[in-house]
């Protein structure tokens, strides 16, 4: 059993690092709404809990959303939380609502990367929790490295905002944009 969960955690985790540059961009999303570190593990506290949720129903095949939908819908909800860092600065309840959502749509996309790698049914559920412990390792490790990379030196500088989040926010949502029109099928 510490096998099953050691191999989970570690499959949890490269999910989000080096694999999952777009959510990778996600989290940062978070972070630049405002660099203070509560408000970025009150955001991906409730992140984790509608990811789980959605994570849990369509690995046990409860759900079945198709997989181009999600993968498109995340990618778009990079785009709005990029959107939303650039015109607020302050988490709020409005915030917090579309994290769940997106939460959500992320945890379906879990989902279809745990089905490819394999989810057995004998441990289903410590398998599933083990993941998400992996996933959130992935999370906070991201959410350490932006801190103490640039935020923890320079988020009360008065040009933080202009000079970091904005641009910052601005790039990724670029990238998230052409996501979801690539995964759409509209590019190639």
């Amino acid at each position: 059993m510490l096998e099953v969960m050691s191999d989970y955690i570690s499959l949890g985790f490269t999910h989000v690092l080096p694999l999952g540059f777009d959510h990778i961009l996600f989290i940062l999303c978070l972070f630049f709404l405002n660099s203070n570190v509560r408000s970025v593990v009150i955001q991906c506290t409730v992140f984790t809990i509608a990811h789980s949720i959605t994570l849990g129903l369509t690995a046990a095949h409860i759900i079945l959303p198709p997989s181009v939908w999600v993968e498109a819908l995340i990618a778009f909800s990079i785009v709005v939380a990029a959107i939303e860092n650039i015109l607020h600065n302050e988490l709020n309840r409005w915030r917090l609502g579309l994290i769940f959502v997106f939460g959500l749509i992320h945890g379906m996309g879990f989902a279809t990367a745990l089905s490819d790698i394999g989810l057995s049914t004998q441990h289903f559920f410590a398998g599933l929790l083990a993941f998400n412990v992996g996933v959130e390792l992935g999370q906070l490790t991201i959410i350490l490295v932006a801190w103490y990379g640039f935020a923890k030196w320079m988020r009360h500088k008065p040009w933080y905002t202009k000079r970091i989040v904005y641009p910052f926010s601005t790039v990724i949502a670029c990238i998230a944009l052409y996501w979801t029109i690539e995964r759409l099928g509209l590019v190639c």
